[in-house]
């Protein structure tokens, strides 16, 4: 019976690829904010990025100093572009970590969070205060899994 339970909870994506992906959340706090489990079960190819922040593309400036929305808002922008370029969008993203250096903005990243997703099943996520990142005007830094059917 609880097995049934779990299968009700969960969204499923991808019935009409080769493998099966499904988002269970099991307590009530969770919907919306993050799945607390993503199962992929048949043949995928798995995309792993780097933890992505506020560096300018070719550059490497920290765009947006001292602005962790517009940080958050450009680190999602070429993380998208990211997975585009090896056939992934951001519904087939399965885990998420997200880093911060203060705390505080949660909510802020929370927001980011969903709009970057849109209407699709949020992965699973964790969301990790750390000392510093990379560069020290880094606000936030994110790095996803994806998967994606083989061609």
């Amino acid at each position: 019976m609880a097995n049934r339970k779990r299968k009700r909870k969960a969204t499923q994506i991808g019935s009409k690829r080769n493998f099966e992906k499904k988002h269970f959340n099991y307590g009530r706090w969770t919907k919306g904010r993050f799945s607390e489990a993503v199962t992929v079960t048949g043949a995928a190819k798995m995309v792993f990025l780097a933890g992505i922040g506020s560096e300018h593309e070719q550059t490497g400036k920290i765009m947006y100093p001292g602005d962790f929305s517009a940080q958050c808002r450009y680190a999602f922008r070429k993380l998208k572009k990211v997975l585009a370029r090896n056939g992934a969008g951001m519904s087939d993203v399965v885990k998420q970590v997200t880093y911060v250096i203060d705390a505080r903005h949660q909510k802020q990243a929370g927001e980011c969070r969903r709009k970057a997703y849109g209407k699709v099943p949020l992965p699973a996520h964790t969301f990790l205060n750390v000392s510093q990142l990379a560069w020290p005007e880094m606000l936030v830094e994110i790095d996803v899994i994806a998967m994606v059917p083989l061609r």
